[in-house]
């Protein structure tokens, strides 16, 4: 809902603050008060033409400004808009906050929640939340692509078209793939080729997926063979000792140490765990030595197994590289899948001919679905004419006709119906539009061209009446319903406006008392003159005797006839509405 308006230096209004209710709002005043300028002012915020003649003379811009309150459904409608151009307040979620400026001179400028916007973006977010029903374009009735959902909410057909609309996504993807596979011979022999020779490559390889660290682990060792072997010895004839060195080999100096232990522990027992301990240490050495001895003659410098590692390695380097991975695992995870593309492209004749009969069976399928959507929606057509003629009845339009029209159009390659072929889409194969004829002898016009005015407003309030269920524009305004009724009539308006805002905000702006009567919240505009210049002033009025005051003005009766008329009037709006 429209909770708050804010308007500044704008046409006739100086400064202005309203805040609005969630039902049925009615504006008053007398003629040339400035009430329409409102409607002007809404129309700016929603993307209309920013003309500098707006701006108050007194000033050099104008400045308005809406708050809107999100409801569930209004959020969850608005929210992909918003979160496209990145334009939710996560702090206030459940607001909206619109905004437009006009310079004297200068660019005009729009925000949307404190952020700057193109005024195409306030348009498109203005007709996911107002109707307006004036010189505006923002009447969601008079646009034709919105019929068939309109329609179809009346006919509850919303989910029986979700299911179709996943059918025509499924199909999609199967044409698209037939398509590829038709249009682009060249290019698919072109990646078999690659694809044949990188799986080859792969094979021929034979790699395994763990040998790369095993392959660095032998060339390390191979490119150190001599440090390793010079190592070894050293260590070998420290233990063992040569001819060539002068010092006792470290192993039998530690036999010598076990045999005076020996000795020792006979005449001591108390040294027999050291005895044990030193024979221990000795035949440790013993093993060490002769191990190290064999690794020292084991170890030696192969070049040409050097190279050939060298050359492995590359191999898994450069097949990494290429195929833009890590490890040999991804190499061999890439082939598989080259390999199913590969039997993918060498079969796609007979992939071809699959998806040409799956295709076709969707096509009947989806054919049988839309087929049951369009009678749904010719019943469906036919009750909602009815209730919209019975509707325009009510608002002395006897004569109006009404009638929805559903078309559709063969095509060679469209969804199966009986032996014909239709063109279709997620919606189905029919083509939606209102039609109307307002006067006996005139054929049935699109709804989208009837005249403008009061003749208009009362179409487009029977069909809001109609389908106020189906309709989740949440913001409806009124201006000019009233023109050429009288006031019988004007109550009946004004009921059906009231009932119109149990599922909508409802703002109106009206002369007829007895519409008025059934305000919610009812504003008074007026002139304010004693600046030394003309202001227009709106506030809402407070209580039953300010109201009552306003309809006998409204009446133009003065004095107690007057006052008694205007409380008849309201009381039976209120015993209407509690009703």
């Amino acid at each position: 809902m429209l909770e708050e308006l804010r308007i500044q230096n704008f046409a006739v209004i100086d400064r202005l603050e309203l805040q609005f209710s969630a039902g049925f709002n009615v504006i008053t005043g007398e003629t040339g008060a400035g009430k329409s300028i409102l409607i002007d002012a809404v129309e700016l915020l929603l993307g209309a033409r920013a003309d500098p003649d707006y701006v108050r003379a007194s000033g050099d811009r104008s400045l308005i400004e809406g708050v809107i309150k999100l409801d569930p459904r209004t959020r969850l409608n608005i929210m992909t808009l918003l979160q496209r151009e990145d334009l939710v307040d996560a702090d206030n979620p459940d607001y909206l906050t619109l905004m437009r400026e006009i310079r004297r001179r200068g660019r005009s400028t729009a925000r949307i929640n404190g952020l700057p916007v193109r005024s195409e973006l306030l348009a498109e977010v203005g007709r996911e939340l107002f109707d307006i029903h004036g010189q505006s374009g923002h009447l969601s009735l008079f646009r034709t692509r919105h019929h068939i959902d309109l329609l179809d909410r009346y006919a509850d057909l919303l989910e029986a078209r979700a299911g179709l609309a996943k059918l025509v996504s499924e199909l999609t993807g199967l044409q698209a793939e037939m398509r590829a596979l038709r249009d682009d011979r060249e290019t698919l022999s072109r990646r078999a080729d690659l694809l044949r020779h990188e799986v080859e490559e792969i094979q021929a390889a034979e790699l395994e997926s763990d040998e790369e660290a095993v392959l660095l682990a032998e060339r390390h060792r191979l490119a150190n063979s001599e440090q390793l072997a010079t190592l070894a010895a050293e260590a070998s004839q420290l233990l063992n000792g040569d001819d060539r060195r002068a010092r006792a080999a470290a192993v039998d100096g530690l036999m010598g140490v076990a045999a005076a232990l020996s000795k020792l522990a006979q005449i001591d027992p108390n040294m027999t765990d050291d005895h044990e301990l030193a024979e221990g240490l000795a035949q440790q050495s013993q093993e060490l030595a002769l191990t190290l001895a064999r690794y020292a003659d084991e170890v030696e410098y192969d070049p040409q197994r050097l190279n050939e590692l060298e050359e492995r390695l590359e191999l898994i380097r450069t097949l990494k590289r290429r195929h833009r991975v890590d490890n040999i695992a991804d190499i061999l995870d890439y082939a598989k899948r080259a390999a199913t593309e590969l039997e993918g492209i060498e079969h796609s004749d007979e992939r071809l001919a699959t998806l040409g009969e799956e295709v076709e069976g969707l096509l009947r399928q989806i054919g049988a679905i839309c087929a049951r959507l369009s009678r749904a929606r010719t019943a469906a057509g036919q009750r909602l004419s009815a209730a919209v003629i019975a509707e325009l009845a009510d608002l002395r339009m006897e004569q109006t006709r009404f009638e929805v029209l559903l078309a559709q159009a063969e095509h060679p390659a469209g969804c199966v119906v009986g032996d014909r072929r239709y063109k279709f889409d997620g919606a189905g194969i029919d083509d939606v539009e209102f039609m109307l004829s307002a006067n006996p002898g005139q054929p049935l016009r699109p709804l989208a061209k009837v005249a403008s005015g009061g003749e208009a407003a009362r179409i487009m309030l029977a069909l809001k009446r109609v389908l106020t269920a189906a309709d989740q524009t949440p913001i409806l305004i009124f201006d000019e319903v009233d023109q050429g009724i009288g006031g019988r009539i004007g109550a009946v308006v004004g009921e059906k406006l009231w009932s119109l805002s149990k599922d909508h905000q409802v703002l109106c702006v009206t002369h007829l008392p007895q519409l008025a009567s059934y305000a919610d919240e009812h504003f008074q505009a007026q002139k304010d003159q004693s600046a030394g210049h003309a202001a227009t002033q709106v506030r809402p009025l407070a209580n039953d005797d300010e109201r009552i005051g306003e309809l006998a003005a409204m009446l133009g009766t003065a004095g107690a006839a007057g006052l008694e008329s205007a409380r008849e009037i309201l009381a039976a709006a209120r015993a209407i509405k509690s009703s």
